[in-house]
Order: C-alpha cells, then structure tokens, then sequence
C-alpha cells in the first residue's frame, strides 16, 4: 500500500457495535436472497444503459436498500439533468446504491471493486470511473477523464474521503476530485449520509471499514433490525462560486458528527488501510 493513501483509524472492532436486536437466520437469509435477485436483474438489463428511465434506476436502487432491511429518509433533491459532481461522505457499501437513488450517475471506483461478485460487472456496465489509487502518477489522468465526463452532461459520484468511516467520525475531504469539477465548469452536489439505529441513536451496523470483509458486512447489514439511512442532499454548490479546489472541498465537507458519538478507534487503535 502506498504511504500517501487516505486511511481511517476505523475498524469492525473498535467501530462496530453489536446489534442491540438481531433478525432471524431465515429472514436475513431471505433479504440477502433479494438482493442477489435485484443484482442479477440490474447486471441483466444493464446493456440497456441510457434507454432505461432515470426513476426506474432511482427506484431500483433505493429498492435495493429497504431489500436489505434499510429504511431510507430523504431530505432535499438534486440537480435533475446536466454535469453535476455529487460528493458525500462514505460509511458503508450501502451509500453506492444509495447515491444512484439520489442521481444516477457514473461511480468513481477503486480498481478492486471490478472483483466483487456480480456488483462488480454491474458497475462496470455503468460506466464507473476506476481509479488506481496506489499509483499517484495515475492521478491526473483520472480528474482529465472525470472532467471529460462531467463536459459531456454526465453525472459523477466520488467519495472524496477515500477511505470508509465508521459514521462516528469522518474524514477531510480530499481537493483532487473537486479540480474535475473546476476545470468542467459544473456544480457540486453534496450529500450527508446517517446511519442511525431504531429510535433515533446512531448505528454502525452499516460500516465497512478496516478489514471488514464484504461478505461479513453483508450479513451483518442482513441481520440488522431497525436500521435507518438519513440521506440529506445540502444544496448545490454553483460553479464559479469558489476559487481553488481546497475552497470547494472545505464548502463541499459534511458538518461534524453529534457530540454524542465517541469514537474508541480514535484512542489509539492506529490506521487501518483505505477503501
């Protein structure tokens, strides 16, 4: 792993907590089940691309999520047509069909995920962006090729973060993907993501972080009972409204986490390597 990657101090130990209520086998085996179903439909009809409606992959998506056992609250509405850089921060594998739910747009992707079963190939048949993130001199030519595809009226989704958190803290914005957004001359789409247990207290059952294995984090999520999703989309950030991409990162940054949330990682249990 290269010294310069984002990396967070998150892992499913010192993260994690258990469930406080914990849903049947057959039940999460029967979330898990639909899921797969929806993948492999998604995978199926993929070819389609652009023929297939904006509302029907809104709806796929988000219908991907409650699958699982999620409920989703959203807030606000985003820019429903034209370039747009849509940012967020990033807890979960969860926020990636999230996002599309919001807009559907091209993913910025780390190369690994061409290898996930079935979301793998479906992401893929996108248009995901793949970034090769232990290769720094591979930087450039991945904002050049965002940028291109921001010109061309599309929609890109990047976890500016570079790395998963846990929710119970975040990490800084990184400039390099807001230069895209500069140089095509298009708007920024911010979006908070909150995971939050039944009743209102935060949850982390949604995390993958550290090394979390998505199978394990799948299950976990399958098991999870009461787990909500609070998806705030903040208001557009207008281009030509800051002067450099360190600016537009800083106005782009989700507001800190609630005081109430501690952090144990954070004592002292060290990085762990970036997602």
């Amino acid at each position: 792993m290269s010294v310069w990657l984002p990396t967070a101090p998150c892992t499913p130990g010192g993260c994690v907590e258990p469930a406080r209520a914990a849903a049947a086998v057959p039940r999460a085996v029967l979330r898990l089940t639909a899921v797969t179903v929806l993948l492999l439909a998604g995978t199926v009809l993929s070819p389609l691309g652009g023929s297939i409606p904006a509302e029907w992959v809104r709806r796929w998506c988000r219908t991907i999520v409650r699958a699982m056992g999620v409920r989703v609250r959203v807030t606000g509405a985003a820019a429903p047509a034209g370039g747009l850089l849509l940012v967020a921060n990033h807890v979960s594998w969860l926020d990636i069909p999230l996002l599309a739910a919001v807009r559907p747009a091209r993913m910025l992707a780390k190369t690994e995920v061409r290898q996930w079963p079935v979301a793998g190939a479906l992401a893929a048949r996108g248009g995901a962006l793949f970034i090769e993130r232990d290769r720094l001199r591979a930087l450039p030519g991945t904002v050049a090729r965002i940028a291109d595809a921001l010109r061309a009226g599309a929609a890109v989704t990047a976890f500016p973060e570079g790395s998963t958190w846990c929710g119970r803290a975040h990490g800084r914005f990184r400039r390099a993907v807001f230069q895209a957004a500069l140089d095509a001359g298009v708007p920024v789409q911010p979006v908070a993501l909150r995971y939050r247990q039944e009743g209102g207290g935060p949850g982390t059952a949604a995390a993958f972080v550290g090394e979390d294995t998505l199978l394990a984090s799948l299950w976990r999520v399958a098991r999870a009972r009461g787990l909500v999703v609070e998806v705030e989309i903040r208001p557009v950030i207008p281009p030509g409204t800051h002067p450099d991409r360190r600016a537009l990162a800083h106005a782009a940054q989700p507001a800190a986490p609630e005081p109430t949330w501690t952090h144990a990682a954070l004592a002292g249990q060290g990085s762990t390597r970036a997602r």
